[in-house]
């Protein structure tokens, strides 16, 4: 046979030479050929020698493959005093590209010895370029080199190796399943990556396949900075200490970090309201003087403007005007600060003072914190001693559905439903088992120490249907609130961004790649998403071409600093603005950039409650931080000539390039679609208030609605009867929205008819319920449904109780009937649930507390489950109880069917 199986594509030093000889555990294999490609070119050629070496590699490997070679190894191991190595995944590219343009790809198969592959990104690009083996040799060196130094006295060279490899390996399959594929063969080769600033030319020989955001870096330039590190090695007369670069903590002569310490050290200055330099002594003071203002905003401004462009938005500038505005004309920052909003981050990545002191100031501001996908204590809901209110504006709706009860939904202003994060596309979040606090475990359904993740999709949205649906869903508990919804800064987004207007979302958030949470390991957040200027550029304008502007705001996130940052953003489309880093430092964050340890020195992004007591931040420092921020807006919307942030929206005529393009702005800077041809302004769509309009909710559920609120204002529980259709829609969520917004109707008919623990609201129903009957379904109500259900049954179900039972006039039996659809009792977090009858698929998926009985299941039943019990009368499909860490579930399988 002319293949070897190998156990993962990772190599060590053995498994690589037996690759390169064909040689398996059995003996070497018949009819192998190698031929080994030198992946270096002589230091004497200089930069230029980078494109040659690229088109020998393409030659030679096309000959080889001619000759019958059967792998081609690639290895960079001459590189040294006299020769260059060729960047890894360019060598990798260039030969797959070449033998898949030749028609000769499926004859050879392709391995590198990397010495550059340090990490799993590193692994992974090299296999999406067309790898089948990686054998990353530098690092195992590295790790060798670990055994038996300080803290390690015991790990053997041996085990450095095994467990750096499989560390790798272990990584590769979660970026995979990021990816949502389940095997290597189909990830190989798929360039499944996006490519940022290649020159065209060089982005066509390697990586052809992959979506691009073109630039002017080719392989000229490249080589330069190859060149530029090979002298730094081997120039001086002695060999310098190893350098650390900086790619997970500051060092001073390391990668260029946003957030350095000198920027820490200013933006906490700004929130505190002084100079850098003031003493201690300084007052504190809520309102910003204006004559101080200026000098201080310089003095932040100076520490955050950095030497080299680092983001795509360091590459533009505001065109300043011949007549600026007078300062006293702009709109002030009173009304300024309303657009901004605090990042998604949750009670349990943040300590409860840090979400309390940050949820304050926010409101305090008139702008609004945004709970993160953690939930929120009801004990913050009782207004403070001044009627000050202490819960988050915004509510997030995430996958895990941690803590989202009908009372968290009701009581929101803005509801958002993260689709995905922008510093962690593809991946759900994670919460380290060391921060789940009793109370964090309480809030989340979950147990005390254990690791809580949200799986990466939405188990109720495969469509942009499904979307809409839990748009309407949310609509129907809380009518009152503006609803968004969080996408990922990727090339597409702006498609995606058209079917969340036509969804009827209220805005779209637009998250870049900066950032990250205070519980992500560093694996997750480096190398992942897109510059939020890329995603918001490309939405707004698909937005306006599509005619659906004017449908919803846009608001985006992702490293915002400065005020330029924010009239920049407002210049490419988006009307509101998220701050999250930026916001954690206010509060005295020092970015010691260990989250994810529990271990954060100044009590912001751990549970440890040692830890907790050192917390200094106040909500008097977040709206002095954002406060001095609208006034850097204020002084850069004057010196462009405008008076309001809303002028500016989209005026990306009043953007220029500056010198450094390494990435192509032409896309940014398109002309706005109503800038008309003769140059003269045409009317440009403008988000003002919520223009959204949804479609009617369910008439049924409104009059179900309206019956059962009159019987409860009476002090009577309410029974209802009624008959449905398959378009009602959501029934029962509005009641639960009333009853959580006002508890005393449900105490009143407690009182008087319901205290023998009856409902308080009895919904009698038969025909054929719409999707998502009884979502969020809240304490007291009931709904006795005879007939046949969609999906979604019981999605996030509150305390409430449903049965569903099949018609008597039923042909078919009660066991074998599919009485509802799926997803049903999806994100439950209290609750009764019983179906005389089967269920569909993804049944009691993320269930945190209900109870549920069922005939039968489909696959992937009690998946993600922490809590709750959930009883099976019959047979179940594949993949039940993947990822259950908690909960109970009992399966009557009289026939032992169940595998």
């Amino acid at each position: 046979a002319s293949w070897l199986a190998i156990a993962s594509p990772v190599l060590d030093e053995g498994a690589w030479r037996d690759l390169v000889a064909g040689r398996s555990a059995d003996g070497t294999v018949a009819g192998w050929s190698t031929t080994v490609i030198d992946a270096t070119w002589p230091a004497s050629a200089g930069p230029d020698g980078l494109a040659v070496v690229l088109d020998r590699i393409a030659r030679r490997a096309t000959a080889a493959a001619r000759r019958g070679a059967t792998l081609l190894a690639l290895s960079d191991r001459a590189a040294g005093p006299a020769r260059l190595p060729i960047p890894s995944v360019l060598a990798v590219g260039a030969a797959h590209v070449a033998l898949t343009r030749a028609g000769l790809r499926s004859r050879t198969d392709i391995a590198i010895e990397a010495g550059d592959a340090f990490d799993v990104h590193a692994v992974a690009m090299l296999v999406a370029s067309g790898a089948s083996a990686v054998h990353p040799w530098q690092a195992i060196e590295l790790a060798r080199e670990t055994a038996g130094s300080r803290g390690n006295e015991e790990l053997t060279a041996a085990d450095a190796s095994r467990n750096l490899l499989g560390a790798i390996d272990h990584g590769l399959r979660k970026v995979l399943a990021r990816m949502g594929i389940s095997t290597l063969a189909s990830y190989r080769g798929g360039q499944l990556f996006e490519v940022i600033g290649l020159d065209p030319a060089l982005a066509d020989q390697c990586f052809p396949s992959a979506p691009r955001i073109a630039g002017n870096v080719d392989a000229l330039r490249l080589g330069r900075e190859i060149v530029e590190r090979w002298q730094r090695a081997y120039a001086p007369a002695i060999r310098p200490v190893l350098q650390d670069p900086g790619f997970a903590r500051f060092r001073g002569d390391g990668e260029l970090h946003a957030f350095a310490p000198s920027v820490v050290k200013a933006a906490q200055s700004l929130a505190r309201g002084h100079v850098i330099g003031v003493g201690p002594g300084a007052q504190l003071h809520a309102t910003i003087e204006a004559a101080a203002i200026d000098e201080r905003l310089a003095s932040y401004r100076s520490a955050v403007d950095r030497e080299r462009p680092a983001m795509v938005r360091d590459l533009l500038a505001p065109r300043r005007t011949a007549h600026p505005v007078p300062l006293h004309s702009v709109e002030a920052a009173s009304t300024i600060v309303q657009r901004f909003v605090s990042s998604a981050m949750s009670l349990g990545s943040l300590s409860p003072e840090a979400h309390q002191a940050l949820s304050i100031g926010m409101r305090r501001l008139g702008g609004a914190a945004n709970t993160g996908e953690g939930g929120e204590d009801p004990a913050w809901y009782k207004p403070g001693p001044n009627g000050e209110l202490h819960e988050a504006a915004i509510k997030q709706v995430a996958s895990a559905r941690f803590g989202v009860t009908a009372q968290y939904l009701a009581r929101a202003e803005q509801l958002e439903i993260k689709m995905a994060q922008g510093s962690k596309p593809g991946e759900g979040g994670q919460l380290p088992g060391a921060k789940a606090t009793p109370l964090i475990a309480a809030l989340r359904r979950g147990q005390p120490g254990m690791t809580m993740i949200s799986p990466p999709p939405h188990h109720d949205i495969y469509s942009i249907e499904d979307l809409a649906q839990l748009i309407a869903d949310l609509r129907a508990i809380n009518p009152t609130a503006r609803i968004g919804v969080k996408l990922v800064a990727t090339r597409g987004v702006g498609t995606i961004a058209a079917g969340v207007a036509k969804a009827h979302a209220d805005y779209v958030m637009i998250s870049g790649h900066s950032g990250g949470t205070g519980a992500s390991p560093l694996a997750s957040i480096k190398q992942v998403g897109l510059p939020w200027e890329l995603g918001l550029a490309e939405a707004h304008q698909v937005l306006v071409h599509q005619g659906l502007r004017d449908r919803v705001a846009l608001r985006v996130d992702g490293g915002l600093q400065t005020g330029r940052d924010v009239v920049i953003a407002a210049l490419l489309g988006a009307e509101e603005y998220g701050f999250g880093t930026s916001a954690l430092i206010a509060l005295g964050c020092d970015m010691a950039r260990q989250c994810h340890l529990d271990t954060c020195p100044t009590g912001i992004a751990t549970q440890r409650e040692d830890l907790r007591a050192k917390f200094t931040g106040t909500p008097e420092a977040v709206v002095e931080f954002f406060t001095a921020i609208a006034e850097d807006v204020r002084r850069e919307l004057a010196a462009a000539g405008f008076r309001t942030l809303e002028e500016a929206l989209g005026r990306t005529d009043r953007l220029e390039a500056l010198d450094d393009t390494t990435v192509s702005l032409d896309a940014l800077l398109a002309a706005p679609a109503w800038i008309l041809p003769s140059g003269r302004r045409g009317r440009s769509p403008r988000m003002v208030g919520r223009t959204a309009s949804p479609p009617p909710s369910s008439a049924l559920d409104a009059r179900l609605t309206e019956a059962a609120l009159g019987s409860l204002a009476d002090g009577r529980p309410a029974v209802v009867a009624a008959s449905s259709t398959n378009s009602e829609r959501t029934v029962g969520a509005r009641l639960s929205g009333e009853l959580a917004r006002h508890p005393g109707l449900a105490a009143a008919a407690s009182g008087s008819g319901g205290a023998d623990g009856g409902p308080i609201a009895e919904l009698v129903l038969s025909g054929a319920a719409g999707q998502s009957l009884g979502a969020f379904l809240t304490h007291g109500v009931r709904i006795h449904f005879t007939g046949v259900a969609n999906d979604f049954v019981g999605k996030g179900l509150s305390g409430g109780e449903i049965v569903v039972r099949p018609s008597r006039d039923g042909v078919v039996a009660a066991a074998d009937q599919a009485i509802a659809g799926n997803a049903c009792l999806y994100g439950a977090t209290e609750g009764r649930l019983h179906l005389v009858g089967r269920a569909g698929i993804r049944f009691a998926v993320r269930n945190s507390g209900a109870t549920a009985v069922v005939e039968g299941l489909g696959p992937h039943g009690c998946e993600y489950m922490t809590g709750g019990t959930v009883v099976v009368l019959g047979s179940i499909g594949r993949n039940f109880g993947a990822g259950m860490t908690g909960g109970r579930a009992f399966l009557y399988d009289p026939e032992d069917a169940a595998t």
